[in-house]
């Protein structure tokens, strides 16, 4: 099993042997309403063509067996196209992860980049290099794989998407050289992008944000299903980890990120009736601090 292959790659130990998978199950849907008198064939090959490169891809040296693949959807909305080559685009991402011992699946991104532009032609070889720029569009899908990976593998270990979120930063940086790469790889271009999210994962002052999703995850999660009370502690506790990276860096781009996934799935779990209410007071004074932008929809756990 992929956890288990996990755990003992941590520990240094055998490989254990299994089929070997692709590690995304990924949905790819492209859309173009926005783009008139548009060639309906031309858009169903780019989905095609995404949906296999995105899940044909090996993009670890990990064992997946199929049903172990991460779950992850891709919605590329196609605002404007110059009728030859050129697209500019939003780009919705979302994954999801199993809950032990039940059949519900728990958000880990849902992160729209709006800063997508990128040249495609039927046709063209879709080839990932890792080591250097070459097309716009392959290089943003490979960063929100890895992305997806890195957040997955942080669910399941402490810090273990550290390798993978190491790749995304490989590609930010030879976009970010390239001169043909389009925006949101470049620090100057704002707070809120490409460069900013996985720089923020890997340094030190975020090191609780990615240890607040392991103790979130695997050890609240996955303990609800029989020690309710005890894993939704550990949720809660999970969240002053956010809260000191949010006190020292307020207008971080990555602790928005996790709260955009998450707010709806914090409110069903402590707005429960069986929660005590100094529980839900606790955990909303924490995180009305920490995510101010989804402030409203905690004041749920105050009724």
């Amino acid at each position: 099993m992929k956890r288990l292959v996990l755990l003992v790659a941590l520990l240094g130990l055998a490989n254990l042997a299994s089929v070997q998978a692709q590690e995304l199950n990924c949905q790819v849907q492209v859309t173009h309403q926005q783009i008139q008198n548009s060639n309906q064939l031309l858009f169903q090959n780019m989905q095609k063509v995404l949906y296999e490169f995105m899940n044909n891809t090996k993009w670890t040296d990990q064992n997946f067996l199929p049903h172990e693949k991460i779950d992850c959807t891709i919605l590329v909305n196609l605002t404007d196209f110059n009728g030859s080559d050129r697209y500019t685009a939003t780009l919705q991402v979302q994954a999801r992860r199993p809950v032990y011992g039940s059949s519900y699946f728990s958000p880990l991104i849902n992160y729209r980049d709006q800063q997508l532009t990128f040249e495609y032609l039927e046709g063209m070889v879709m080839e990932f290099n890792p080591n250097r720029f070459t097309n716009n569009l392959l290089s943003v899908l490979a960063y929100y794989a890895y992305l997806i990976i890195g957040m997955d593998f942080d669910s399941y270990a402490m810090e273990a998407g550290t390798p993978y979120f190491q790749q995304a930063q490989l590609i930010v940086d030879n976009a970010a050289g390239a001169t043909n790469s389009g925006p949101g790889w470049q620090a100057f271009e704002g707070l809120e992008n490409r460069h900013w999210l996985v720089k923020q994962l890997l340094e030190e002052d975020f090191r609780g944000l990615r240890r607040a999703s392991y103790r979130y995850h695997r050890l609240g999660l996955d303990l609800m299903s029989t020690r309710l009370e005890s894993g939704r502690a550990e949720i809660a506790e999970s969240f002053r980890l956010i809260q000191q990276v949010y006190r020292q860096k307020p207008t971080a781009h990555a602790t928005r990120v996790f709260f955009t996934a998450k707010a709806d799935e914090i409110v069903n779990i402590f707005s429960h009736s069986t929660v005590p209410s100094a529980e839900k007071t606790s955990v909303y004074n924490i995180v009305a601090e920490a995510d101010p932008a989804n402030i409203q929809k905690y004041e749920a756990l105050k009724r």
